[in-house]
């Protein structure tokens, strides 16, 4: 879709009665506005203006919202007359200047550096989430849909038709899954994502999750992304398979060298990273929490922290250690900008000396005040935010962490 007489046409032929313009804020949360069909030709080049500081962009008293007229899609769990649109947006100032808060853009900016080294990349996504039972009253409790384990099938497995009602109304989008499956905690599921190029494969992430969240909830359900749901169980985590390529050759089945470059420069900034792809306190007690340990090491057992995979006979370099806590974008960008670096620097695993990641939010947040790496990538003002926020919501945790983690869990 183009301009506004493409739009004009899908919203008569699509019955489209509103329009939501979505985006993430620098948490990677998921938030929107919604405009009127009949009022929105204005919007489409000049964007809608909201408050700021309610967007989760302190900093801004106020921000543009700027339509990618590429990301539009129905919403097909919403009623079928006076339908529903949504497209992802860009976050500019009122002015229509690009903000440094824009994740999509820092990950847009990231791929044309790639471009600019003669790379290209593609990912895709393992996500795994829980689903819960509600209450009487609708809310959120911690009983699992289910008691079954990992691959079980029906009726053990109580999630097989949520399941497939995700993958099927994802497709009605057009966006298509590769394969789910029941995960090894009770009442945890996982569905994969082939490889899109990175902002459309984080794109598409985000719309998946407010399809399960929408399609759970349609199901007298509630799913929770939360990295540590429950103390005595798996936590749900969110592995990323990354390809790179050369001259239209993936260098992790063609070039060894710089295969090996790339994995060493995500090793070598993984600590200074940890914030972004670990970026809540529960994701720590995912972390740490025995017997069901997340992939922490960093040296010599390098295949916990990542590994080489195999997608359709192809080698892929999956990161292990994120949750599906965090912004994408901003961990995307990063550990496509370290595989770089290493590659730039010719860098080796053994070049890389042996350490875990940090097992806790606040040695998290030190590492990354200390990263000269991080400000050269996201810019001062963008790292400065996103750290300040992190500061208060560990001091949040730290006053009431049971309070906290509800929180949490109802947001996720």
């Amino acid at each position: 879709m183009n301009d506004f007489g493409d739009f004009a046409a899908f919203v008569k032929e699509g019955d489209v009665k509103f329009i939501r313009l979505s985006f993430v804020d620098l948490a990677g949360r998921q938030k929107n506005v919604s405009v009127m069909a009949e009022a929105f030709e204005k919007h489409l080049s000049d964007g809608v203006v909201i408050e700021g500081k309610g967007a989760g962009f302190p900093s801004e008293a106020e921000i543009r919202l700027v339509p990618d007229m590429g990301t539009v899609h129905i919403l097909p769990w919403r009623p079928q007359h006076g339908r529903v649109a949504r497209f992802l947006s860009s976050i500019k100032s009122v002015s229509g200047e690009a903000l440094p808060f824009d994740t999509r853009k820092v990950l847009a900016d990231t791929v044309a550096v790639l471009k600019e080294n003669g790379y290209t990349s593609e990912l895709g996504t393992d996500s795994e989430f829980y689903l819960f039972q509600l209450s009487e009253a609708g809310d959120p409790t911690f009983a699992t849909q289910d008691k079954a384990g990992a691959y079980d099938i029906a009726p053990l497995d109580k999630g097989e038709n949520v399941r497939r009602e995700i993958c099927l109304t994802m497709e009605e989008i057009g966006i298509d899954p590769l394969s789910s499956h029941h995960e090894q905690g009770p009442g945890q599921n996982e569905i994969t994502f082939a490889e899109r190029s990175p902002l459309e494969a984080c794109d598409n992430y985000v719309i998946f999750k407010s399809v399960v969240k929408a399609i759970a909830s349609r199901n007298g359900l509630y799913a929770s992304f939360m990295p540590k749901p429950l103390a005595d169980q798996h936590g749900n985590s969110l592995t990323i398979n990354f390809d790179i390529k050369k001259d239209k050759k993936s260098i992790f089945s063609e070039d060894p060298k710089a295969a090996e470059a790339f994995a060493a420069g995500v090793l070598r900034r993984a600590r200074d990273c940890a914030i972004f792809a670990q970026s809540i306190p529960n994701s720590y007690d995912r972390l740490s929490a025995y017997p069901y340990i997340a992939p922490i090491a960093l040296g010599e057992k390098r295949d916990s922290f990542m590994r080489y995979t195999r997608k359709h006979g192809d080698a892929r370099l999956a990161l292990r250690s994120p949750d599906n806590a965090g912004n994408l974008y901003l961990t995307v960008s990063l550990a496509l900008r370290a595989g770089l670096e290493g590659i730039q620097d010719g860098l080796r695993l053994a070049d890389v000396p042996a350490s875990s990641l940090a097992l806790s939010m606040s040695e998290a947040i030190k590492d990354a005040e200390k990263s000269t790496f991080l400000k050269e990538v996201l810019g001062e003002a963008l790292l400065s935010a996103y750290l300040e926020e992190k500061k208060k919501a560990l001091e949040e945790y730290e006053r009431d962490n049971k309070a906290y983690f509800q929180k949490e869990f109802e947001r996720l």
